[in-house]
């Protein structure tokens, strides 16, 4: 029978042996991603992906460079959401990816108030308080991890029959042209505040549409689907706007 203080050693050499073993093992199964670039895009359904539509993650996941570094882009945008939703599911969306880069889009959602509900509702889904809160917090958890941040601003909107059916009460203006931004530009304003602030890139999709819409012979409803999402020609847009500012960050980071 063997020895109790030879058992011990004997079963302790074991132990260590297997717990050797699995760190070794562990290392040897801890993905390479040091060569890839990741970048998350995230948003609302102005940024998930839409039936056939080409959205703007899919131009940056085509052109960005990848002789380097291969690029990955990761479209995290859920139609619907808000800055609380994008709260909630930060970790799981973002930051279990790894990225190297985010892109940050949320505001028609927070903004919106759902006055066909009955009875109507007054108040913005989330305050414009809340939404800076929401959105400084999400950039100052990626900066402590050294992860780079873009923010956009929402696209602005315009009046459709269907969305003015649906949205065509006060705080609304159905009889104005920008009614239905009423309530949104002081987001976009937000939006472009935090950036100033937390100094981070900002890409004004608001004042890219805007602009575009007091030039002669064209008009924001050019750049969208259905008054709110961006259909091809906004989409490209708004990775034309992106692609510049995240060539330079990119750029940045292998210095």
């Amino acid at each position: 029978m063997m020895h109790r203080t030879a058992r011990f050693l004997f079963c302790f050499s074991l132990l260590t042996g297997c717990l050797v073993g699995s760190a070794l093992l562990a290392a040897e199964k801890e993905p390479a991603n040091s060569d890839q670039t990741t970048i998350v895009t995230f948003g609302d359904s102005t940024t998930a992906t839409r039936g056939p539509l080409v959205v703007y993650s899919m131009i940056l996941q085509k052109e960005l460079p990848t002789e380097d570094k291969p690029v990955k882009v990761v479209n995290s945008g859920i139609g619907g959401h808000t800055t609380q939703n994008a709260i909630a599911r930060f970790k799981k969306d973002v930051l279990q990816h790894d990225p190297d880069l985010v892109v940050i889009q949320y505001g028609i959602n927070d903004s919106a108030v759902d006055v066909w509900r009955d009875p109507p509702e007054t108040k913005s889904r989330v305050s414009v308080e809340q939404y800076d809160a929401n959105l400084r917090k999400m950039i100052r958890q990626l900066k402590e991890k050294q992860i780079a941040v873009i923010l956009m601003t929402p696209n602005s909107l315009r009046w459709i029959p269907r969305m003015k059916q649906l949205y065509g009460k006060p705080p609304y203006d159905p009889d104005d042209p920008q009614g239905f931004n009423v309530l949104l530009k002081s987001y976009a304003a937000a939006a472009r505040k935090i950036a100033k602030e937390e100094n981070v890139p900002l890409i004004d999709v608001y004042a890219a549409f805007e602009n575009y819409d007091k030039q002669d012979n064209q008009a924001a409803d050019d750049l969208l689907l259905d008054g709110m999402h961006p259909n091809t020609k906004g989409q490209r847009m708004v990775a034309d706007l992106l692609l510049p500012q995240i060539k330079a960050v990119l750029a940045k980071q292998d210095k």
